[in-house]
């Protein structure tokens, strides 16, 4: 399965905010800073706790807005 993420990194906290329909993506703030990939590293991590299962990003390294994998 995939899914849009538009991620707000450098935030208080990191939370996944809810479904925004209009751009028809998940927004989700990151505490890391987009650093080195630490961001990216921490979204992963936290898409895998929330979904429980292993997750992948699979465009938008560099950009707010990602697509990612939801592996089974």
């Amino acid at each position: 399965m995939k899914a849009k993420f538009i991620v707000k990194p450098n935030a208080k906290t990191t939370k996944l905010l809810g479904y925004d329909p209009d751009r028809k993506a998940y927004r989700v703030e990151i505490k890391s800073k987009p650093d080195k990939g630490e961001a990216n590293r921490e979204l992963e991590k936290f898409l895998s706790k929330h979904f429980k299962k292993k997750v992948k990003i699979i465009s938008g390294h560099k950009s707010r807005v990602k697509m990612i994998e939801i592996l089974s």
